[in-house]
């Protein structure tokens, strides 16, 4: 069995949205000072805090007169933002996020139902301390005979409510194909495969960009605490939403394709978190989304029964030549097509590194080891061309 989430859209009535709201800030001011109390214990006092002691100021916080309101609201949110913090903890102290930050309003937020707080009756959704079902778009029914364990409500910054429904769910492999295919990331061609196909990169963020900046200059000529910066503001998050759900879609759209087609897929193991450090080049790599590309691979090909594989990121995809393994040592990116100096054969740049790549991830499908760059002298290079079209290495 497998753990999968359906996220479908929803139109609460004025009195669901006011219990909803209620019940966002109170777990958002929960997680806030549950935060600045661990934080401050460290701090002051050195002391760690953990679940088990924010729990019971929890409790502590429900007695108090000024924050009565705390219990208006289903309590199964506000212990479950409280586990969020701690897992958001153990991430820091393992080294694999940052220190946790305050939620903030503008942000939207979310409220997490266990089984306890919600009643699924007759393929509807009936949350705690609300007699009505959620009005819920069923744009796909569940699966048949399954109950959501965890029912997630969120509220995006652009007044979008969604909720996702998290169940069991047994899900079939695909049939067995005989194609392999290498997959080479980019910028102007978001992928470029080992068959000779490339795939433009559609730039969401730069279909948008000039309606995002009209919105954004509007946001900034209004009057902070105003009614009409309220609205401003959502006119920009909604730009900002469009831009995400384009992205989304195109790219489930690709790797579903991607992994209905291929049986074995071999990419690189980028580091997206240092490339983006590079200022020219960190909006376009950002656009492009690799990471979320390779996120939805992923889980996609272990839903499937594909083989992902992921070679190492220093492996010299693009300097080597696919046909004889020359190494070339410098090839700038302005040079798209280069010529093998040994055996002569022309290069398309990201064809070549693609077909590069599933050679190398065949490799280590076989040998189950990683591939490293090879420990020897450079015989060529290619210079920086001053007319940035094809150029041969230098001897």
């Amino acid at each position: 069995m497998t753990q999968r989430a359906f996220k479908y859209r929803f139109y609460p009535t004025p009195e669901q949205e006011t219990l909803l709201r209620r019940t966002l800030g109170c777990t958002r001011l929960v997680y806030n000072r549950a935060l600045a109390a661990r934080t401050e214990a460290w701090y002051e006092r050195q002391e760690r805090v953990g679940y088990v002691e924010s729990s019971a100021m929890l409790t502590d916080w429900k007695k108090e007169a000024e924050l009565q309101f705390l219990n208006e609201v289903s309590c199964v949110p506000l212990q479950q933002g409280l586990r969020h913090l701690q897992s958001a903890f153990a991430n820091f102290f393992a080294g694999r996020a940052g220190y946790p930050t305050f939620k903030k309003k503008r942000n939207g937020g979310s409220a997490e139902f266990t089984k306890s707080a919600f009643k699924f009756k007759d393929g509807q959704v009936y949350l705690a301390k609300c007699s009505e079902s959620l009005p819920i778009r069923w744009s796909r029914m569940l699966p048949e005979g399954v109950e959501p364990s965890t029912v997630t409500v969120k509220l995006s910054p652009s007044g979008r409510w969604t909720i996702s429904l998290l169940v069991d769910v047994e899900i079939k492999p695909l049939p067995i194909v005989p194609n392999q295919i290498g997959i080479d990331l980019g910028i102007t061609s978001l992928v470029a495969l080992s068959n000779g196909e490339k795939i433009a990169n559609p730039k969401g963020f730069k279909a948008k960009r000039q309606k995002l900046r009209k919105a954004q200059k509007a946001l900034s000529r209004k009057q902070k605490g105003s009614s009409n910066r309220e609205k401003a503001r959502l006119k920009v998050a909604r730009v900002h939403q469009e831009i995400s759900d384009a992205r989304q879609d195109f790219l489930h759209k690709l790797t579903t394709q991607l992994v209905r087609e291929n049986q074995t897929i071999a990419i690189e193991d980028l580091a997206v978190k240092n490339m983006v450090k590079n200022r020219k080049l960190a909006l376009s790599i950002s656009d492009a989304s690799w990471g979320e590309l390779v996120r939805q691979l992923t889980y996609k090909c272990d839903w499937y029964g594909r083989t992902l594989i992921k070679i190492d990121r220093w492996f010299p995809s693009s300097k080597r030549c696919g046909h004889c393994g020359y190494i070339v040592e410098k090839l700038p990116l302005n040079i798209r097509e280069w010529d093998c100096p040994k055996c002569g054969m022309n290069h398309d740049r990201d064809i070549n590194a693609s077909k590069n790549i599933l050679a190398a991830g065949l490799a280590v499908a076989v040998c189950g080891a990683n591939i490293r760059p090879d420990r020897h002298e450079f015989k060529g290079q290619l210079r920086n061309p001053s007319n940035g079209k094809k150029q041969k290495p230098k001897s």
